[in-house]
Order: C-alpha cells, then structure tokens, then sequence
C-alpha cells in the first residue's frame, strides 16, 4: 500500500474526479427522466460541470463540477435558478477547491450562502490487490433480489451515523434513497455489495468505475455489527475489484472530522481537496 502522503492532487486531476461524479449524477437523472417522464426533471451542463433534478426530495437534485471549465455565465445561473424555483426546491451548489475561483465568487454575489463541506479523499491503486476480510465477515455482490435487504441494511446504517466530526446538512427518507440507488444501478453501473458477519446481514456498500476512477459511492454498518471489521471489509473487496478492473484511482466523500474519513485514511487515502456546499433558497 502506498503512503497516503505521495498522492498530490492538482487541477487536472481534480477536474477528472469531479467528471466522474457528474456523469453518475447525469446518468442517475437520465433514469429518473425515463421512470416519472422526461418533463420532470433535467439535467443541464454548465461550466465543466451539472444542474440536475431528478424528483421532489432527491440527493441528485443539485449543481456539481463548476469551475473546470470557466465560470458560468449570470444567463445560464438565472435559467437554473428558474427551473429549480419552479420545482420549489433550493439550488444547491456543490464547489470544488480546486475549480475556478471565479465560482465561489459568483455564486455568494448572487445570495448563495455557505452551509457545509465534504470532503474528497482517493487512494492509488495499480497491480493485483489482494482483498483482506475480518474473521467472520463475508462480503459477496448484492443480487438484484437482495435490493431490500441492502437498502435495510444501509438505512439502518445511516440512520444511526458515529457521532464523530461534522454532522451532514441533510438527510434522505429510505424510499427516496431507494429509487435514486434503484436509478444509479440501473443506468450508471453503480454495484451493490453485502456484508454478513458471522452470518447476519450487517452492511452494504457500493462502487462504481468509469474512467479509471473507482467511485466508492457508500457504505454503511448496522450498529449491532460494528468494530468486528465490516467497514474495513467492504472496501477491501471493493478496491481488490477497481484494482483487477484496471482502475488507477478510488475515491471517497466524506464529511469532514467524521469516523468514515478517519477509516480510510488509516487504510492509505490521501485528502484531496474539499468541496463548499453553498445554497440559495
């Protein structure tokens, strides 16, 4: 494993995670469109980046991947502002560090207020990564008959986060989590995976790859299932599997101070940069 310390981050890089994530955004709006109808919602590029929604209530329904691409024009920001004004749902922007600093400027000219940060960690992968699991823990893919249970599970899990560092800014009903992971399974690759220790369901995952880049797009433990090494587990598989893929990267939000960016970087991730989280009601 390398040192966490080796891995830089700059612009270019930076700018290729943030078109992965706006690709999965895209594509998890593109299958929202086909399931409640194309008027619903809408995805919109804008300055290297997204404006999407996918449905009332959505983690997909926000602005990602400014700044790599210029700074967006005061047109483009009030169709934006409109379509989600319509939709009585704030315009939510989710800012790079490392993108044109024009953006943030714009964006507080303009009444976006600052609510929060995430953070953006990654981990070099390359050659055959062997995946190491805990004593009486089974990790395996989640079968498309196994949806519900993954989805109890990561609920259970989220409902029920370490209270370490800083708290996330929002939360998500379980069925609106549902059909947004429905969504990203079907259209974005997203992959599910399942944790059992010492034969309960105790945690779920998921990841998906594009570009190189392993996005590990969650995970969570049942609080009953905790410290026997479902976390570490689960991201040991996932990473073996990007590695074997071909993958050069894998990548991790997370909020900041919080117990998930803690476990990864004792497992070698550096942090890369952090975003800005600024809203406009």
């Amino acid at each position: 494993m390398r040192d966490s310390g080796t891995l830089f981050c700059g612009v270019e890089l930076a700018a290729r995670i943030e078109r992965a994530e706006t690709e999965l955004i895209a594509k998890g709006c593109g299958a929202a469109a086909a399931r409640l109808g194309a008027e619903a919602g809408f995805v919109i590029s804008v300055a290297g980046g997204v404006a999407s929604f996918a449905e009332d209530g959505s983690p997909l329904n926000k602005v990602a991947g400014l700044g790599f691409a210029g700074v967006p024009g005061e047109a483009e920001l009030d169709e934006i502002e409109r379509l989600f004004a319509e939709r009585k749902t704030p315009v939510q922007a989710e800012v790079s560090q490392l993108g044109d600093p024009g953006v943030g400027e714009l964006l507080t000219a303009r009444g976006y207020r600052l609510v929060s940060f995430e953070n953006v960690l990654g981990l070099e992968l390359g050659g055959e990564r062997a995946a190491v699991i805990a004593e009486g823990v089974e990790v395996k893919p989640s079968a498309e008959g196994e949806f519900d249970t993954w989805l109890d599970v990561v609920a259970e899990g989220f409902a029920h986060p370490d209270a370490q560092g800083i708290a996330s800014h929002e939360e998500f009903p379980a069925d609106i989590i549902a059909r947004a992971m429905r969504d990203l399974t079907g259209s974005a690759g997203v992959r599910r995976y399942l944790a059992r220790h010492d034969g309960a369901v105790a945690g779920g995952a998921s990841m998906r790859m594009s570009d190189g880049i392993a996005q590990l797009t969650g995970a969570a433990t049942h609080p009953a299932h905790r410290r026997h090494g479902v976390q570490s587990s689960l991201l040991s598989v996932r990473l073996a599997e990007a590695s074997a893929a071909g993958c050069d990267i894998a990548v991790v939000t997370t909020q900041p101070g919080s117990k998930s960016q803690q476990n990864v970087q004792r497992l070698g991730f550096a942090l890369l940069y952090t975003r800005a989280i600024l809203v406009k009601s």
